[in-house]
């Protein structure tokens, strides 16, 4: 049973978990954030922050003993030079975890492990907040714009626009005369329609029978 042993040994013998923790130990160094599990993120976190507070102190031996973890000396002269400077007046917690969801494959938790010095959108806030107030309606009335030479300010300009203006007198179109259309002569008074016909037809057919 593994009663009180809270050591993770990520499932990897000593020798093959060194040198995991050594690599991505260099990689978190050099280029300041990476992206791993958070089991592995925990356990660089143990493995790096003590290395950084060597840091604190150049000399050659802090140099030997953080070469002796990290086996690579780019990333010793990165630690020494950029980054003690940096976390000088920190005392501990030099690195910050980000969780990021779940991988696609596994569904191992996913996150982010960067130092905390090194982020810019953390030190300054949100990108491109403003550092003036708020503008709000009821701040106050807004200045008044000062005048330029030559230039009518806009109340002056205001003015303008809303004074009548003289619209061009326009020509009415002189009236057509209506077209001529000729009219349906009048029948004579003595003509037959074929209304009359008809009825003169059903009389004599009524005294014949």
């Amino acid at each position: 049973m593994r009663h009180n042993k809270n050591f993770n040994h990520l499932g990897r013998t000593s020798s093959h978990r060194k040198a995991l923790l050594a690599n991505m130990a260099t990689s978190l160094v050099l280029h300041k954030r990476i992206q791993t599990t958070v089991a592995k993120a925990k356990a660089l976190k143990m493995y790096v922050e003590p290395l950084v507070t060597k840091a604190k102190e150049d000399t050659t031996h802090s140099r030997r003993v953080v070469f002796s973890y990290l086996k690579d000396k780019h990333a010793v002269t990165e630690l020494f030079r950029v980054i003690a400077p940096a976390v000088g007046d920190r005392p501990g917690g030099y690195t910050r975890i980000l969780k990021t969801g779940f991988r696609l494959g596994d569904a191992a938790d996913m996150c982010i492990i960067e130092l905390v010095d090194f982020n810019e959108t953390f030190k300054t806030g949100v990108s491109g907040a403003g550092t003036g107030k708020a503008k709000t309606r009821r701040s106050g009335k807004a200045a008044a714009p000062k005048e330029i030479e030559g230039e009518a300010t806009i109340g002056e300009a205001a003015d303008v626009a809303e004074a009548p203006t003289a619209k061009p007198a326009t020509k009415k179109a002189a009236a057509k005369p209506a077209a001529n259309k000729p009219k349906a002569a009048p029948a004579p008074r003595g003509a037959k329609t074929s209304g009359s016909k008809a009825n003169a037809g059903r009389s004599m057919a009524s005294k014949k029978g």
